[in-house]
């Protein structure tokens, strides 16, 4: 495969994993790490409104979560993050969808201050709207991070190849029907239906990969995402992360996310603040199936579970 450049610096893939750092400006991530409240936090009012109270205004909210993000990336930068993945709608099964507008008002402020403190850093835009993509990467973004791998708005794949940026194209087949909901462990999907599993995602994702090429997206700005959690059962996601390797014949990089993702607590009988443990074992183990990017919620530990793999699995 062909080294990437990504925002100036080149990934040379095949010499170490590159750990992609997760910054959910949400409030209602699956994994519980949603950087933004739930609910406005209610400010005093002075003694002639009865006491009152009233609620922090959007513009508020939002410098709130531009707080909480900024001191993430600070975090995920000195522990040594190679990408920071920003997102401003939540993926999980289930989920509410939220309006483009609504997703900018979370995520730029954020990817402006992260610029601005840190000129040199990676930002990925995790969006599968063409408007917020073409927003975020005017703010300093430099790829664009797709789980709808291209087919959700089909603006998008132009967006990317106008600015010449790397896309991560991801298989998804979910589907709201198929999805169990379960309080402490989260959203899980029951049923989906492979014919033969690995082949069948295979297939799917060079049909993404033809959608990009379309629009002109060179191979060398394509990375492929299996879709773990996204349509596929415990077992399936088992599975897939154990036979990684053979999506290395499609001839691009791979990264992977399991973090703190619902198979793992479904395996282990945990919640999402407890799962640290069931993500490095993914982790390690999907490098030694040949990911090359592994985008996690716990970066500090993560990377010290990829510089062990990577000295037992990249040894030459």
């Amino acid at each position: 495969m062909h080294p990437m450049t990504i925002g100036g610096r080149t990934l040379i893939w095949g010499e170490r994993t590159y750990v992609m750092g997760i910054l959910n400006l949400t409030p209602d991530s699956f994994s519980g790490d949603g950087l933004l409240p739930s609910a406005p936090a209610p400010l005093p009012l002075p003694p002639e409104n009865g006491g009152r109270r009233a609620h922090v205004p959007e513009r508020e909210e939002s410098e709130r979560g531009e707080g909480r993000g900024m001191q993430q990336a600070r975090r995920f930068l000195a522990a040594g993050a190679d990408i920071l993945d920003v997102g401003g709608e939540s993926t999980r099964p289930g989920s509410q969808p939220v309006s483009a507008e609504e997703e900018l008002r979370r995520v730029l402020p954020t990817i402006h201050a992260i610029k601005t403190e840190f000129p040199e850093a990676l930002v990925s835009i995790d969006t599968y709207k063409a408007l917020v993509a073409e927003e975020a990467l005017q703010a300093g973004a430099a790829m664009i991070n797709d789980v709808w791998g291209l087919r959700a708005d089909p603006a998008l794949a132009g967006v990317a190849a106008r600015h010449k940026v790397p896309v991560v194209l991801m298989h998804n087949r979910s589907k709201p029907a198929n999805v169990e909901v379960r309080e402490r462990l989260g959203n899980a999907y029951l049923a989906a239906e492979y014919l033969d599993l690995l082949e069948d995602i295979k297939r799917e994702l060079l049909e993404l990969v033809e959608i990009a090429r379309t629009a002109g997206i060179p191979d060398e700005n394509i990375i492929l995402d299996p879709g773990i959690g996204f349509g596929k059962t415990v077992s399936q996601n088992l599975e897939l992360i154990n036979r990684l390797d053979e999506l290395h014949t499609l001839g691009f990089p791979i990264l992977l996310g399991p973090s703190r993702k619902s198979f793992i607590g479904y395996t282990l009988d945990l919640p999402a603040d407890q799962r640290l443990e069931g993500t490095a074992a993914t982790i390690a183990i999907g490098i030694a199936r040949g990911a090359d990017i592994v985008r996690v919620h716990d970066v500090e530990a993560i990377l010290r579970v990829a510089r062990m793999a990577d000295a037992i699995v990249r040894r030459k």
